[in-house]
């Protein structure tokens, strides 16, 4: 039977989430609106819909959703060719695959996006498969994602560890009830990491590469 390493990557295997607090909070300035960059930082890992609910409110002004998303989008997109891979990323998943761990990646990128977080990660010898934004109904904090990457591997939710890096992604993965892995590196306290269902926290790729034969992974 599969083992499924399912890995978030934005924060968790790229160091990319303030690049995306600094380029969503100017998409917003550009729209006439006032969002603090702490706000951001605690709605980065939802999907850009959900983002922009979360922090302007059901009552907003949707027909300005899509250009939210564009001036985001476009705005991101000039770091595409230097997102830096956070510690031993690429080193971590590679000795899950040789350890015999099905690794699939879950995340909201797509696209472009996601194909230049994978040049980062630099990996694609050990990455299985992808569960993208574009194959899911519901993204994060909804245990879609993280449903279909276990499909994807072909292993039980029993056989399975999902690595992130924020609260909506502990809650997904205890939605979807496998074992839960925060890490530090994309700034979101440990003790929200815990109450959202981390099992076991680490700083960064290399902190739980190193520890792995300790982490739930053994």
């Amino acid at each position: 039977m599969e083992r499924a390493a399912v890995f978030d990557v934005d924060g968790t295997l790229v160091d990319t989430n303030h690049l995306h607090v600094v380029t969503w909070w100017e998409a917003f300035r550009q729209a006439g609106h006032d969002v603090p960059m702490h706000a951001v930082h605690r709605a980065v890992g939802l999907g850009s819909s959900d983002l922009i609910a979360h922090l302007l409110g059901e009552d907003r002004d949707r027909e300005q959703d899509d250009a939210l998303s564009a001036a985001h989008k476009a705005l991101y997109g000039q770091y595409f060719d230097r997102l830096p891979a956070l510690p031993g990323a690429g080193e971590l998943l590679r000795r899950l695959h040789h350890d015999d761990w099905t690794v699939v990646l879950a995340t909201s990128a797509s696209g472009s996006e996601l194909g230049a977080l994978r040049r980062a990660i630099d990996a694609d010898d050990a990455i299985a498969d992808t569960a993208s934004s574009d194959d899911v109904q519901q993204g994060k904090p909804a245990p879609e994602p993280v449903e279909h990457a276990l499909e994807l591997a072909g292993a039980p939710a029993s056989r399975a560890v999902f690595v992130g890096d924020t609260v909506w992604d502990m809650r997904a993965g205890a939605k979807a009830g496998v074992r839960c892995v925060g890490v530090l590196c994309g700034g979101i306290p440990r003790a929200d990491l815990e109450e959202a269902g981390a099992q076991a926290v680490y700083a960064d790729p290399a902190d739980l590469l190193a520890r792995l034969a300790t982490s739930p992974f053994a």
